[in-house]
């Protein structure tokens, strides 16, 4: 953001929350009404409304609902409504909403505080939190930007080819966001188009001419592929995107006997699945927004020696971008390498299958801690202060959701549900299983795929066992589901940032995201009860 622009927008806010310094004198009427319309401005810029709705559902639900006698069930459904109707109006910050269960659940009988506090720090929490600080190494060294340039100058071609321009910003997309979280990388690569947008003349953009249209249809594409592109990456890997780390917790917590979801079984099916979605994506924006007349537009103001002028500004690559790299690569394969098949089990059978993915990772982002950054004497690599911007409500928004998932099983909701969902039991697995999908899908257009996620999937675990098929084959459709947000800009922070630039529209987003999201459903469906059966051992009896 502009510093000029913050400034304005911090001293605006200072200028509308400052109480007025000169009194106002007399008890006119107009005055009167003036305070009472400033009170209801208040009350609604301070969302106290919003903050009433969440215990305001809760109360309604303990005083009114009827769960044949489990009051522990019926609490832990209200909890979970004011949690949910937090989380959806932005009453409170998402971390403060997300800490809301180490309150709720020991005030309402629903688990001890130790047993809830435990939920906000295990293996899938470590996993999150050294990836966090090794995505903010990489961006404070620039690494990011650098492999973006390269790659993307590589497919700039001379003169301009659009098609692979295109295919290069949003591949470097892709694998960026299976390693980082999607809001930074959606933020990252949003400055690279940014510095080729800005190449166009805004007079250009707003002209009426046949190549205005051209350079303003490539500036859609060019908005719209790096934030599908984002979300796309991050189904490839556990790190890519907190929606499947809360699978992997609730499938731990759910079924601790089951095999457990891995980094590296998890990629074995997710790579695939981005592979057919980032495919549906280049095409899509392709055939979309680009023509043939699109290539001799561009070339008038962006080539290649405009990326590789960026690219030799950046200099040679310093001693701590090679060992951020290093460490990042080595992280990379202990991941790949931890568990592989059940003849090779990989290295983790050394330490007796007590070390997780979480373990490995803490332990290379130490490092980063401990190795110079060969600039100054005694600087290492990284150092506290650079973690000051580290997404604490991410992680505790984690924490929430494996809290809400024990929340279930000890209250005994879940058994309820159970029953309550008996009457599924003659339905086709196939059949159900997009279904989850599209539900998923539905939801997430309106809330976080993390907070979708932490809702459904509770809910999902239960059916597959009320219906007599494996969980995995609703659960997994139901973190996938969450992740096909393409349709509004309030699905996901990726699409605010994309929205934000001005580019794009509403209309913009459904047309071009809507044949994505089905071409996600339908690989799903495919993929799932064969790869994912292979993968996931769907086929062993619960």
């Amino acid at each position: 953001m502009d510093p000029r622009r913050a400034s304005w927008e911090e001293s605006s806010t200072e200028d509308v929350t400052r109480p007025l310094l000169l009194p106002v004198h007399g008890d006119r009427p107009a005055a009167a009404g003036r305070r009472s319309c400033s009170a209801l401005t208040s009350v609604l810029a301070n969302k106290y409304l919003a903050v009433a709705a969440g215990p305001l559902a809760c109360a309604l639900i303990c005083a009114l609902g009827d769960l044949g006698g489990h009051p522990a069930a019926r609490n832990m459904l209200g909890v979970l409504a004011w949690v949910f109707l937090w989380w959806i109006t932005d009453a409170v910050p998402l971390g403060v909403a997300s800490m809301a269960p180490l309150f709720l659940f020991p005030a309402f009988g629903i688990s001890s505080a130790d047993a809830v506090a435990k939920a906000y720090m295990d293996d899938v929490i470590s996993l999150v939190l050294g990836s966090f600080i090794l995505a903010l190494a990489i961006e404070h060294y620039g690494i990011h930007r650098r492999l973006a340039l390269n790659i993307t100058s590589l497919f700039c071609g001379d003169p301009v080819k659009p098609h692979l321009l295109l295919l290069g910003i949003c591949g470097t997309t892709v694998f960026i966001s299976m390693w980082i979280h999607n809001t930074p990388c959606t933020v990252m690569m949003m400055q690279v188009a940014t510095g080729i947008l800005q190449r166009f003349p805004r007079d250009q953009l707003e002209g009426g001419g046949a190549d205005a249209r051209e350079l303003q249809r490539f500036s859609k594409a060019l908005v719209l592929g790096i934030m599908y592109a984002s979300t796309i990456g991050g189904m490839a890997t556990l790190t890519g995107t907190g929606a499947n780390i809360i699978l992997v917790g609730m499938w731990s917590t759910y079924f601790p006997e089951q095999r457990p979801i891995t980094f590296s079984s998890w990629m074995s099916f997710g790579l695939p699945l981005t592979l057919v979605l980032f495919v549906a994506l280049w095409v899509t924006l392709c055939l979309k927004y680009c023509t043939k007349n699109t290539g001799r537009v561009l070339s008038a103001y962006l080539d290649r020696n405009h990326l590789r002028r960026e690219l030799s500004l950046m200099g040679p690559m310093a001693f701590a971008e090679k060992m951020v790299l290093a460490v990042f690569g080595a992280l990379i394969v202990l991941w790949m390498t931890r568990s592989l098949t059940d003849d090779i089990p990989g290295w983790a059978v050394l330490f007796d299958g007590r070390v997780g993915d979480g373990t490995v990772t803490i332990m290379m982002t130490t490092l980063l801690f401990i190795i110079p950054s060969g600039k100054n004497d005694g600087e290492k690599l990284m150092d506290w202060g650079k973690c000051r911007t580290l997404q604490w409500h991410i992680i505790l928004l984690l924490g929430a959701g494996f809290a809400i998932a024990d929340g279930f099983k000890s209250s005994g909701l879940t058994d309820i549900l159970s029953s309550g969902l008996g009457f599924l039991k003659g339905a086709p697995a196939l059949a159900i299983a997009p279904v989850a999908c599209i539900f998923s899908g539905l939801i997430t257009e309106f809330t976080s795929d993390d907070a979708t996620t932490t809702l459904v999937l509770p809910l999902l675990a239960e059916l597959g066992k009320s219906i007599g098929v494996h969980p995995l084959l609703l659960m997994v459709p139901g973190t996938v589901g969450a992740q096909l947000s393409y349709l509004l800009p309030t699905a996901t922070p990726g699409n605010v940032v994309g929205f934000g630039t001005g580019y794009i529209t509403i209309k913009d987003m459904v047309i071009t995201g809507m044949p994505i999201k089905l071409v996600g459903i339908a690989a799903l469906t495919i993929l799932l009860p064969t790869l994912g059966s292979l993968v996931f051992g769907m086929d062993s009896k619960m």
